[in-house]
């Protein structure tokens, strides 16, 4: 099975513009995502997909791969499945399943992002998405942060911004994880998924994730328990800069 792995990153991100290049302990965090994801076990290449030649020359700069994709992308989904096709094309190759990792997960594991290519051994699973545990009200609340639900086998099913399951009873003993930047596609699905119009519940939530379920589609979710930040505001920019100061991944690219 030949995987690579596809970060999409733009600067005209509406909750924190520019984001991409904001600086983590003196890295671009697009630097941080590049690094961790080409550290990842079984990914043959890493690429960052954008629309930015400002990203790009530094991506470049760091002697990675970059790909220059259209503007009008609205999901993450679909520069990604754009950057796929200049890959193959550019290879001559045909990849068997795609990362996708998003631009905005400066902590995010190599080992975490490799666990997803475990679960195609599967033929019945075509997506695979990490979720992290919530580990405050707070986080839960915050509709930055996207929930999910699962049913016995770990397969989604529902994303949200508001806190699911419901809290009303209290928060003891209830699942609290949010859906991670990283999903992995068998490639005719990523183009199968890319192809569809947007549906109306992905558009309510701005997930795209929830296209999938609502075409009938299924997406096997993998708990992690590993600390997650999906990058949004300044505050969390400045959040993962101090939890990883001291992180052995960082230690791995840095020295």
């Amino acid at each position: 099975m030949t995987a690579i792995a596809i970060i999409p990153a733009r600067m005209a991100a509406s909750r924190f513009p520019g984001k991409p290049m904001a600086s983590i302990n003196g890295m671009p965090m697009i630097g941080h995502c590049y690094h961790r994801t080409r550290l990842a076990p079984g990914v043959a290449a890493a690429y960052v997909a954008t629309c930015d030649e400002e990203i790009a020359e530094y991506v470049r700069s760091i002697g990675g791969s970059a790909v220059m994709t259209a503007r009008s992308h609205t999901r993450a989904t679909t520069r990604t499945a754009e950057a796929m096709d200049h890959i193959e094309a550019a290879t001559g190759e045909r990849v068997d399943v795609v990362v996708m990792v998003q631009g905005d997960e400066p902590l995010i594991r190599p080992e975490t992002i490799g666990e997803t290519l475990k679960h195609f051994s599967d033929p019945a699973v075509d997506i695979v998405n990490i979720m992290s545990r919530l580990r405050s009200y707070d986080e839960f609340a915050d509709r930055n942060n996207v929930k999910v639900v699962v049913n016995h086998n770990n397969d989604a099913l529902y994303f949200s911004r508001e806190p699911i399951p419901s809290p009303w009873r209290g928060i003891a003993g209830v699942p609290m994880f949010q859906q991670t930047g990283i999903i992995a596609f068998r490639r005719d699905v990523l183009r199968r998924v890319n192809a569809m119009p947007e549906t109306r519940l992905e558009q309510i939530e701005s997930v795209d994730m929830n296209r999938v379920l609502e075409t009938g589609g299924r997406v096997r979710m993998v708990p992690t328990e590993a600390v997650t930040i999906s990058v949004d505001t300044p505050a969390e920019l400045e959040a993962a800069g101090t939890l990883m100061t001291d992180d052995p991944t960082t230690a791995r690219y840095l020295n």
